[in-house]
């Protein structure tokens, strides 16, 4: 199609443009042109605008001075070679001005392509707007994105993950692909090169590949022009192929049949490949980013299972509590996300707030690294060693009684007393006596060394052992219990001694130092003091800290009322036996009633059954 050059109407500026007729399409100036080069005298009011570009011809003896809007000035009879010349460098100079602005246009779209694939999380998404925005910068009527998938053990594969298609609705089904040469997108995957067809079902005699024609038979379809291109890395590494079908470059509507394909599908021209090459690029370097972020993640994820499991590793007993407290935490999350009214209708929790309540959640016991093992496992008050130093105590006090009662009887028979069979049965009968009271108070030990709350008699007739005195053999008093004995004995409630209580509850003052020292992301910075808070208490009886209300997160009151449930239900703990789960939450609402738990949060807790979403066989 021949340009337009117009010109203003004058009668020596249209006689010279008639000269041009051979090359270009010569109109008189009616309205504004655009894209046209424009011959205007002295005085013509014609104005360019950004797509126009006026040449002034003027009579030979006119000295100026023109308009600076000219963009030549030539006599108004120069030969027609010198006018042609002139009009050709105009036309270039649209050109090129045209050409700059296109490539303004592109870099402009490009970087805002690569910040919306950087900013995009989620991979499926991701896929969708790599190839959205690719049809859209190359005006293509379809397109297909192929991943290349190193899974399994068997080698590579290429994998059908996305289509697109403006023109039929066609399901699509995603499939895994040989990664060879006998497929296009196979074949830019493995040799890095761009392939573009003007028409698919002609390739290029020499190629190794086929065009597979099912979709357009099914579909009702034409594949004409094609354009891959590989998604590869700066470090060369292959993440798939980027294919794009039937560029519409004066057209933007469906086409519905094949004759429209015929009449409006464009092949892909050099702007094109570079325009894809360089989304194929950054399309690749967001995959990889992302595919390194989900390898960092799992490789953390799979870090701090590993660690919780070895931490409770040291106390069999408390095994999987963690990570129930964590499946009941996030749960329970999930419910005040989805609250609509009262004090939490307000509070959103968003993907990133999830994981970081989950790994606190699975961290919030990690400060037990810190504890004396020994304390950590004590199942009952007095440590094994300590109950059978006492048992040995009473059996050598038996033996000493049972030897002063047979020395008594040897000199009682040398000294040929009348009374000795008396005396020998009197003795006899104490000693048994006294051997049955100790058997008895070592009874009575065994049943105080339980965790569990004991009867005001025990306690009692425990004090009373504790200062009751025998006589050995020698006729030295004797004690079976120690005075630190006794007192851990009379623990009221559990096993463990107020020392030894510091030292568990330290333990969130561990973890709290321990997990601060991480470098978390900015995702999860909350993670140490939710997990260091979960023992606070809305009343200020909780520690380490003695928080009140608000002072607390609203995480670390979620994940309290859930360790408490799973304390108090677990059935794998020797120095309690579990209670139900209405016993439980009895418990728990005991404790609210008093101040200590979120009434809101149990009350969600149990109204959505929360605790019904455990796994006991974590």
């Amino acid at each position: 199609m021949r340009r337009p050059v117009f010109h203003d109407g004058g009668p020596r500026v249209a006689t010279a443009a008639a000269r041009l007729t051979d090359d270009y399409d010569v109109r008189p100036l009616s309205g504004e042109p655009i894209g046209a080069v424009v011959l205007v005298g002295t005085g013509s009011p014609a104005q360019p605008n950004e797509s126009t570009r006026l040449i002034g011809l003027v009579e030979g003896g006119d000295p100026g001075p023109w308009p600076l809007t000219w963009y030549a000035v030539l006599p108004v009879d120069a030969p027609a070679a010198m006018l042609r010349r002139a009009v050709g460098n105009a036309f270039a100079d649209l050109e090129s001005e045209a050409d700059l602005d296109r490539l303004e246009r592109d870099l402009a779209e490009l970087n805002a392509i690569g910040i919306r694939l950087s900013s995009e999380a989620n991979p499926r998404f991701l896929l969708e707007t790599i190839l959205s925005k690719a049809r859209q910068i190359t005006t293509s009527d379809a397109g297909s994105v192929y991943i290349v998938d190193h899974a399994g053990g068997d080698g590579a594969h290429l994998r059908f993950a996305l289509a697109q298609n403006d023109s039929v609705n066609f399901p699509f089904r995603a499939a895994t692909l040989p990664l060879t040469e006998a497929s296009v997108a196979g074949y830019v995957a493995l040799t890095g090169r761009i392939v573009n067809l003007a028409d698919a079902y002609a390739p290029p005699a020499d190629s190794p590949f086929t065009i597979n024609s099912f979709f357009d038979q099914h579909a009702r379809y034409r594949t004409k022009s094609m354009l891959v291109v590989p998604m590869r890395t700066p470090q060369g590494d292959t993440i798939g192929a980027l294919q794009l079908i039937n560029c519409k470059a004066d057209w933007r509507g469906p086409l519905g049949d094949p004759e429209q394909v015929e009449r409006y599908a464009r092949p892909y021209g050099p702007r094109h490949e570079k325009l894809a090459g360089s989304l194929a690029s950054q399309a690749a370097v967001a995959i990889h980013s992302r595919r390194l972020y989900l390898s960092i993640r799992d490789l953390f994820e799979g870090f701090v299972k590993a660690s919780v499991t070895a931490i409770e590793a040291r106390d069999p007993t408390t095994s999987g509590h963690s990570f129930r407290v964590a499946e009941l935490t996030v749960s329970l999350a999930e419910v005040v996300d989805r609250c609509a009214t009262g004090p939490y209708a307000s509070v959103r929790f968003n993907p990133d707030e999830m994981m970081e309540l989950r790994y606190a959640s699975l961290l919030h016991d990690f400060g037990k690294v810190g504890v004396r093992e020994h304390v950590l496992v004590k199942a009952n008050k007095l440590y094994p060693a300590d109950l059978e130093r006492i048992r040995h105590r009473v059996e050598l006090l038996k033996r000493e009684l049972a030897l002063r009662a047979a020395r008594t009887k040897l000199d009682a028979a040398v000294a040929r007393k009348r009374n000795y069979a008396q005396l020998a049965a009197r003795l006899d009968a104490e000693l048994a006596a006294a051997v049955a009271d100790l058997d008895r108070q070592l009874e009575r030990i065994v049943i105080a060394n339980e965790p569990n709350m004991q009867p005001r008699d025990l306690d009692v007739e425990i004090t009373a052992l504790g200062s009751r005195t025998w006589e050995d053999a020698d006729g030295l008093p004797r004690a079976v219990l120690t005075p630190e004995e006794m007192r851990t004995l009379a623990i009221p409630r559990g096993s463990l001694t107020e020392e030894e209580r510091r030292d568990i509850q330290d333990h969130v003052v561990h973890t709290f130092d321990f997990l601060r020292r991480i470098p978390w992301t900015k995702e999860l910075r909350h993670v140490p003091e939710i997990a260091g808070a979960h023992h606070e208490r809305l009343d200020g009886s909780g520690y380490p800290n003695r928080a009140r209300g608000d002072q607390i997160p609203v995480q670390s009151r979620m994940m309290a009322i859930c360790d408490i449930y799973d304390a108090l239900t677990a059935t794998d703990r020797p120095y309690r036996k579990a209670v139900r789960s209405d016993e439980a939450l009895a418990i728990l609402d005991s404790e609210r009633r008093a101040g200590a738990l979120d009434s809101t949060l149990l009350d969600l807790f149990i109204s959505a059954r929360v605790f019904e979403h455990v796994t006991r066989s974590l």
